[in-house]
C-alpha cells in the first residue's frame, strides 16, 4: 500500500454543537488519511468524538445545533465541505458509504430487504429495476447470507441481528464505494457473529478495493481488523500509529489504559483472582474542559505541566504520534 495516494484525507477537522448552555467542541483539529485497501480505526470511549467525525465526513451532522466549523475533508481530492447538498447526496452511498451502529433503526421496518438494497442501486446508477434487483441478490450472497432469495423477501424484524448487519453491509457495498465507514459494526452481537462480521469486512475491503474507516471502542476489534489506529479522547486525537506499534508500545497513558482493560488469558494466573484494570473517572464535560491536558484528572502519569498546558501531537517514531508531556512516565 506504500506509494498510493490517500483516497480520504481529513485535515484539521473541527465540529461543534451550539447549545443554550454553550458551544460544545465535539471534534477538535482531527487529521488523518486512508489509502485504498487500507483500514483505519478510530478508538475511544463513548463521547470521545468518533461517530461525530464519521458523520462530519458524510455531511450528516444535525444542523442546528451542530456544524463543521473548520478543516477540509478530501475524497479523492475533492473537498466535501465545499459541495452543495445535491452534490453530497450523489456521493453518499456511491463513493462513500456507512454501516450505521444499529441496523434495526437504520433499515426501514415496512419495506422488504430486497427493495431497500435495490433502491440504493437505482438511486445512484442508471440501470433497469430487474438488473438492480438481481445485483441486490448477488450482494446478499457476497456477504454470506445462505438463503439470499428468501432474505430478499423478508422484513428487517424477521432477521437476526447478525443477518441485519450483513444486509446493512450489502447496502453499503452496493455501489462499490471508495470508502466504507463502519460505526461499531459488532455492537450487540455475540462473539461468534462478531468474528464473522469482521471477517466479512476484511474480505470486502480486499475484494472490492475499498478503504475502511472503523469506529469502535473495542481494542479486540482493532487488533482483528485495522492497519492503523487513531486514539481519540474528548474530541482530540491523542495518539496515532500502526496497529502493531499501538499494541506493542502504546505511548499515551489513555491508550495504555484501553489496552489494559482487555481481558487476557494468563496460564500462570488463576482466573478467579483476575481483575481488569480500569481507567478511573470519566470523560470531562466538553462544556467545561479542565485546564491543561484533558486527560490529566484521570492520568496516573500526570505531572505539574499537564495541569497547565495542552500537549500537542509530536512524532515519537516512524508513523507514531502522541500528545503527551510524560511519555516515559518519569
Amino acid at each position: 500500500m506504500e506509494g498510493l495516494m490517500p483516497v480520504l484525507e481529513v485535515r484539521n477537522l473541527k465540529t461543534s454543537f451550539f447549545t443554550r448552555a454553550g458551544v460544545i467542541p465535539a471534534v477538535n483539529n482531527v487529521s488523518f488519511s486512508i489509502k485504498k485497501e487500507e483500514s483505519l480505526a478510530l478508538v475511544g470511549e463513548s463521547g470521545c468524538g468518533k461517530s461525530v467525525t464519521a458523520l462530519s465526513i458524510l455531511g450528516l451532522i444535525p444542523s442546528p445545533p451542530g456544524r463543521v466549523v473548520g478543516g477540509e475533508i478530501l475524497l479523492s481530492g475533492r473537498d466535501l465541505l465545499k459541495m452543495s447538498y445535491k452534490e453530497l447526496r450523489a456521493i453518499r452511498g456511491k463513493d462513500i458509504s456507512m454501516i450505521f451502529q444499529e441496523p434495526m433503526t437504520s433499515l426501514n421496518p415496512v419495506l422488504r430487504v430486497g427493495y431497500q438494497i435495490t433502491e440504493v442501486i437505482l438511486a445512484h446508477e442508471n440501470v433497469a429495476w430487474q438488473n438492480a434487483y438481481n445485483r441486490s441478490l448477488d450482494l446478499l450472497k457476497l456477504v454470506g447470507i445462505p438463503d439470499a432469495g428468501r432474505c430478499m423477501r423478508e422484513y428487517p424484524h424477521r432477521l437476526s441481528g447478525g443477518m441485519r448487519q450483513r444486509v446493512m453491509t450489502a447496502m453499503a457495498a452496493a455501489c462499490n464505494p471508495v470508502v466504507l465507514i463502519a460505526d461499531e459494526p459488532t455492537t450487540a452481537l455475540d462473539v461468534t457473529i462478531q468474528a464473522q462480521v469482521l471477517r466479512l469486512l476484511r474480505r470486502l475491503k480486499n475484494e472490492l478495493g475499498m478503504a475502511l474507516l472503523l469506529i469502535t471502542h473495542d481494542m479486540g476489534v482493532v487488533a482483528e481488523t485495522a492497519d492503523k489506529v487513531i486514539v481519540m479522547y474528548a474530541g482530540n486525537k491523542v495518539e496515532q500509529g500502526s496497529t502493531a506499534q499501538i499494541f506493542e508500545r502504546p505511548l499515551h497513558p489513555y491508550t495504555t489504559g484501553l489496552l489494559e482493560a482487555i481481558p487476557r488469558i494468563n496460564q500462570k494466573q488463576n482466573y478467579r483472582n483476575y481483575s481488569l484494570r480500569e481507567i478511573k473517572g470519566g470523560l470531562p464535560s466538553l462544556l467545561h474542559m479542565p485546564r491543561g491536558c484533558s486527560f490529566a484528572p484521570r492520568c496516573p502519569r500526570a505531572i505539574e505541566k499537564c495541569q497547565i498546558e495542552i500537549p500537542t501531537l509530536i512524532s515519537a517514531n516512524t508513523e507514531q504520534e502522541v500528545a503527551c508531556f510524560n511519555i516515559n512516565g518519569s
